[in-house]
């Protein structure tokens, strides 16, 4: 799909950084809300701006002050993962 939109001059110089493509610009600030708004995917954000992998992705949002949301309970859960890891791959070493 493709949109028109007009911005006033003072407004444009405002919203688009000197020498960013000004569609790109307003196609990435409307996916990164869609984002945040969890109306779209990582994995569709990827897609759309063509982002490579989830590292590229993570820089990305950082840079436009995008956390991801983690839970405790995702916390004890990677905890819990990680003790295991680590208590399996101590016994195969020893």
């Amino acid at each position: 799909m493709q949109v028109v939109v007009e911005i006033p001059d003072g407004l444009a110089s405002q919203l688009i950084a000197v020498g960013q493509n000004p569609a790109r610009a307003v196609l990435e600030d409307a996916l990164v809300q869609a984002y945040r708004e969890g109306r779209i995917s990582a994995h569709q954000l990827m897609e759309a701006l063509g982002i490579a992998t989830r590292y590229e992705l993570d820089g990305f949002l950082k840079a436009r002050q995008v956390w991801i949301e983690y839970t405790p309970e995702q916390m004890t859960s990677d905890q819990r993962f990680q003790d295991h890891f680590v208590a399996d791959h101590a016994r195969k070493t020893v």
